[in-house]
């Protein structure tokens, strides 16, 4: 009704008078009252104020944005902002912080013109944000909003984060009073007040997501927003019901909304329960991790603490198979996260020196002439005599439209439909189960391998790894794959008395590291041909070891095909056993899909990559998939 009166009439001095009166009206009621334990909200005051803002925003409104009107123009040149938040720390009257903190909050949220590098405003919106966070406090939504409005203020103009934090120079020393984060975190407390809670989340996400750059630093060095956030992680870590957590939902966690129910923070390794939990929430924060800075702590945390990376990687072969699931988890997750130390650290820096090739084989050919040795040790093998005479017992063919980079194939032996056959040809005829059900061969692992190597080698382009292999050391030294590939191996030998979904999870990592494009991984983990030093073993050979002793148990079981068939339809006897080998069937084709798409398709590919040497030969084609 006021703002109908004031367009009727003339807007300027109108507004002024009425902005001047209202304000008039506020300051009479401490010269008038006699009485001073009245509430504030028994007085107009309240009401005067939503006055004077309407007016100050319906003012700004009627001009440009960089004019400033009459109104803006008496509020700062007789400090009235001053002078309310003096008023408002006196709490007189009874509930005044309560309406200045409205008032302060909606003129910040809703004045188009950026105040806060104004002297007359940041000085008293400092002196308000001392008064937020106390104990006792009866204002904690007001509080909240009002917080929320100056880290959005701070947010959209970086400048003024230095007026904000009230940054100060005393005795050649920069010192900065408690800003704007640090009642934010005491409002993360109140268990009864979820509004409240959610608003200063949502303002520490603005005052933490700053961009990189002087305002950053700022905040980084004059404040202890980090210690803060770190100690209320540590708070909320230390409530978690770690005994009780449910790692299967944890490892399934989205990225969740504030309201949620957990916090994710640190891991603390007790009892196995305890282990389980610490481990689940660890795999969802590194999920959820996106801040390169916070990255790079926590990789230096993990992988980089002494004791730390190897009770990781030894609770992959815990003998609860839940931690042991969760751990692989948490490997697979960091093995995704773009941070180039992940990878030196759990598997390159082990294989840097080559001391897993045979002596005298350092200097191996990449044209396939010495592949004939290995090639023929395969043949040999009494478990694949028999696919390997039989044409008709040939995998699947290649599809003929698929060509997939990098352009510069990695150094290794045979061609590629060699390195293919080879993994395609270690499951053997008789526990070959996926055909019965028609569920394809390799090629259906294609297009997800594609999309794996894509993904891996988008991580990995600013790592600056080399095309070519490294030159072998040369000593003879006792070669160790590592913690980590060391604990996939030995699981990777066990797959046949595993539970399926620790094998899925198992082959995962394995399928991850395979999907990366440096030299030594291609090499080590996908080239059949590689001449193994005494002692070494490469993921090939473990496949092999495994495959002899699956040739050996089978045949205790009565009526495989059907056994192998029902167990991909339902359960079965045996169960272990029998998901173990569908797991291998399908590794190994996933396998030799993820080679597929990172050797180059050669001209005359054979139609059927088959385990037979009398393969008709065709041409295929070399456009994009």
């Amino acid at each position: 009704m006021l703002l109908n009166a004031l367009e009727t009439r003339e807007p300027t001095a109108d507004l002024l008078d009425s902005f001047v009166d209202n304000w008039k009206s506020v300051t009479n009621y401490y010269i008038e009252t006699t009485d001073d334990s009245r509430p504030v909200g028994q007085t107009d005051i309240p009401w005067r104020l939503r006055q004077m803002l309407d007016i100050l925003v319906y003012e700004e409104k009627q001009q440009a944005v960089e004019d400033m009107g009459p109104c803006l123009e008496y509020l700062l040149q007789h400090k009235l902002l001053e002078t309310l938040s003096t008023l408002a720390k006196a709490q007189y009257p009874p509930g005044m912080l309560q309406q200045v903190l409205i008032f302060f909050w909606k003129l910040l949220s809703q004045m188009q013109k950026p105040l806060l590098q104004l002297v007359n405003v940041y000085r008293p919106v400092q002196k308000l944000i001392r008064l937020c966070g106390l104990p006792g406090s009866l204002t904690q939504k007001e509080e909240a909003q009002f917080l929320f409005a100056v880290c959005s203020a701070v947010r959209k103009d970086l400048e003024v984060l230095g007026y904000v934090l009230e940054v100060r120079k005393r005795s050649g020393l920069c010192v900065s009073v408690p800003a704007a984060s640090e009642p934010l975190t005491r409002f993360l407390q109140p268990p009864d007040q979820a509004s409240v809670r959610l608003k200063a989340r949502q303002s520490l996400l603005l005052l933490s997501g700053l961009p990189g750059g002087p305002s950053a630093e700022l905040l980084s060095a004059d404040t202890q927003l980090a210690e803060l956030l770190a100690g209320r992680l540590q708070e909320l870590h230390a409530l978690l019901p770690a005994d009780t957590l449910d790692a299967a939902a944890l490892q399934s966690w989205p990225h969740t909304p504030w309201r949620g129910r957990y916090s994710p923070a640190g891991v603390w390794f007790r009892c196995e329960q305890v282990v389980l939990g610490s481990t689940a929430v660890l795999c969802a924060v590194v999920r959820l991790l996106t801040s390169s800075s916070l990255l790079d702590q926590l990789v230096h945390f993990l992988l980089k603490t002494p004791p730390l990376m190897p009770l990781l990687l030894q609770r992959c072969d815990h003998i609860s198979d839940q931690i042991s699931m969760t751990s692989l988890c948490l490997v697979e997750e960091l093995l995704q996260k773009p941070h180039r130390d992940i990878l030196d650290a759990l598997v390159l820096s082990f294989l840097q020196s080559r001391s897993y090739l045979s002596a005298g084989q350092e200097d191996r050919a990449v044209d396939g002439s010495e592949s004939g040795e290995d090639s023929q040790d395969l043949e040999d093998d009494p478990f694949f005599s028999d696919t390997l005479s039989d044409p008709q017992l040939l995998p699947p063919p290649l599809p003929d439209s698929c060509s997939a980079p990098p352009p510069s194939p990695p150094a290794g032996l045979g061609s590629t439909a060699d390195i293919v056959n080879s993994f395609l040809c270690l499951v053997p005829v008789q526990v070959r189960s996926s055909q019965l059900l028609q569920e394809g061969g390799y090629e259906s692992y294609v297009h997800d391998a594609h999309t794996w190597v894509t993904q891996c080698q988008t991580l990995s382009l600013s790592w600056d790894w080399p095309q070519a292999l490294p030159c072998p050391s040369g000593e003879e030294a006792h070669f160790f794959e590592g913690p980590l590939l060391k604990v996939l191996f030995d699981r990777l030998g066990r797959i046949l008395e595993q539970p399926y979904e620790l094998n899925l999870q198992l082959t995962a990592v394995l399928s991850r590291l395979a999907a990366y494009g440096h030299p030594l991984l291609h090499e080590y983990l996908l080239d059949p041909y590689i001449p193994l030093s005494p002692c070494s073993r490469s993921l090939f050979s473990v496949l092999i070891r495994v495959m002899g002793e699956m040739m050996q148990r089978i045949q205790q079981i009565p009526d495989l095909p059907d056994r192998l068939l029902n167990t991909r339809r339902d359960l079965q006897e045996h169960l272990t056993l029998l998901k173990g080998i569908i797991v291998l069937e399908e590794f190994c084709k996933e396998l030799a899909a993820i080679a597929f798409v990172k050797l180059p398709v050669e001209k005359d590919l054979p139609a059927s990559p088959g385990c037979g040497s009398d393969r008709p030969q065709v041409e295929t084609s070399t456009d994009t998939p």
